[in-house]
């Protein structure tokens, strides 16, 4: 059958891939890492009956679980459609051959769906309606209970996959999703409309009645249909390249850098580069949200002892989009690094450059923190010395340390789930920046007190800052020792 070779020519592709072997080590630790996170999520599914018994004496769980389901669904479809990557098929090879464009599109659309991660919730499902909807209901009821939760993935799926396609996942989508959440939050938190009610009697109809499946069924089928369509109207890739065209020719200016010279250039086209690609787009959305990772500390009495981990907090948070950016400030810039050591910019004002940029990074997460002043004087206190060790210390080691990633990075593929350029090397650089700041924190707190240790940090900070010079120098001599074995790295393709 043509399914099947396709598939495994797909097979094929990811195994003689040159990638593949050279990333083995990252591919094996992200599959311990996956077996990990399927056993939390087996743990949850045995555990959820319990802890929804617990939470609510006038309502079972399997209400209760209906309830947040419409909120479930909401979320993923809205993760999916920033994080989903699209499935691409090399297209002209099947061109020239007796194979219906019909079947590939068909597998182009269906491919996704036999992806394993789409069916890690049945190890919360399955156990669920084993434990909870079939005593307090039937078997039947448990079966459609999981049918449902698998005909929603598939929905999720197939309709990110269209609006991604028909609409882009630009920074204009990514706010209009955050307001429309924040709106649906809002209208239930203040008892405006009660979303929890409607999902509750919403999904318990489609589960509890024989024949509610048909309208999820529907709906599946309905996104299809709609991904269908729209490859009908762009299945040859000039339909794509004239949209690529059209969007690109919309750019930002930022000719007010061009008065600090060359750097100012520099920086420019890096800012233009970040906002131009899928990857580099993705880090600015996941930073937004992670900037709310310090609600999961601030608020809970339990941590507040703990120096080093609130340090480690204050630090991730106020140095987010230096640390996620950085670690790869000179791999983003693989595709061209042979033309740019070309070029008649010294090494040491393209780290400069990069320097600064990462320095308003600093800068900008700082401030759109600063609203966790409100749970007191100690996290502002945090919040400065991190910002301050950030801007003195870490900053020169990502400098330092990132002239060892030596993997290129295609800024023209998807953003979700793309581990290209990842290595072992990563790891390696983001573990002395992150955890041994917190491991100081720690201990100099345990032999003295929390604001010796802030004041410490905050000395090596400023201390950095002073000796601005001498760092970026040491840096320069680090990248022109390494740079050959970067342009040798860059130049493999996967």
């Amino acid at each position: 059958m043509i399914i099947t070779d396709l598939i495994k020519h797909e097979w094929q592709k990811g195994l003689r891939a040159q990638g593949f072997y050279r990333n083995l080590a990252v591919n094996l630790l992200l599959g311990f890492f996956a077996l990990y996170i399927a056993a939390v999520l087996l743990f949850l599914g045995f555990s959820l009956d319990n802890i929804l018994e617990s939470a609510d004496n006038t309502r079972n769980p399997f209400q209760l679980f209906s309830g947040g389901l419409l909120y479930i669904f909401l979320g993923g479809l809205s993760f999916r459609f920033f994080m989903q990557q699209l499935n691409t098929i090399n297209l002209p090879p099947y061109q020239v051959l007796p194979v219906k464009r019909s079947m590939l599109v068909n597998f182009l659309l269906i491919k996704p769906l036999f992806s394993p991660i789409n069916y890690f919730q049945l190890l919360i499902t399955v156990p669920f309606a084993v434990q909870s909807v079939s005593k307090y209901y039937n078997g039947a009821v448990a079966f459609r209970f999981v049918l449902l939760s698998v005909l929603l993935v598939w929905f999720n799926s197939l309709m990110a996959s269209f609006l991604k396609r028909r609409f882009g996942s630009g920074f204009v989508s990514f706010i209009l999703v955050v307001l429309v959440l924040g709106l649906i939050a809002s209208l239930e938190y203040f008892n405006v409309l009660s979303f929890f009610d409607i999902s509750m009697k919403l999904f318990q109809s489609l589960i509890l009645n024989p024949l509610g499946l048909f309208i999820p069924m529907a709906a599946v089928v309905g996104a299809y249909l709609l991904n269908r369509m729209f490859f009908s109207q762009n299945y040859y890739a000039e339909k794509f390249n004239s949209k690529i065209k059209a969007q690109k020719n919309v750019n930002a200016n930022f000719s007010f850098l061009n008065k600090f010279g060359v750097i100012g250039e520099i920086i420019s086209l890096e800012i233009k580069l970040i906002l131009r690609h899928k990857r580099t787009k993705s880090i600015l959305y996941m930073s937004a949200f992670f900037l709310l990772y310090g609600l999961l500390f601030y608020t809970r009495d339990e941590y507040q002892s703990s120096g080093g981990l609130l340090f480690f907090v204050a630090m991730f948070i106020t140095g987010l989009l230096m640390l996620m950016f950085g670690q790869w400030v000179i791999s983003w810039d693989s595709n061209h690094f042979d033309s740019l050591m070309t070029k008649n910019i010294p090494i040491q004002t393209y780290l400069k450059a990069n320097y600064y940029l990462l320095i308003a990074f600093n800068v900008i997460c700082f401030v759109l923190t600063t609203p966790y002043f409100f749970f007191g004087m100690k996290i502002v206190y945090m919040h400065l010395a991190a910002f301050v060790f950030n801007s003195g210390v870490n900053v020169y080691l990502l400098l330092f340390l990132t002239t060892y990633n030596t993997k290129r990075i295609d800024l023209t593929k998807s953003s979700a789930m793309n581990y290209q350029g990842t290595t072992f090397k990563s790891f390696l650089i983001v573990f002395p920046i992150m955890f041994v700041p917190m491991i100081l924190v720690g201990i100099i707190s345990a032999l003295f007190s929390l604001t010796v240790a802030l004041w410490a940090l905050t000395v090596l900070g400023l201390a950095g800052m002073v000796m601005h010079k001498q760092l970026i120098g040491l840096c320069v001599s680090q990248f022109n020792r390494r740079k050959y074995a970067l342009a040798e790295g860059f130049r493999q393709s996967e």
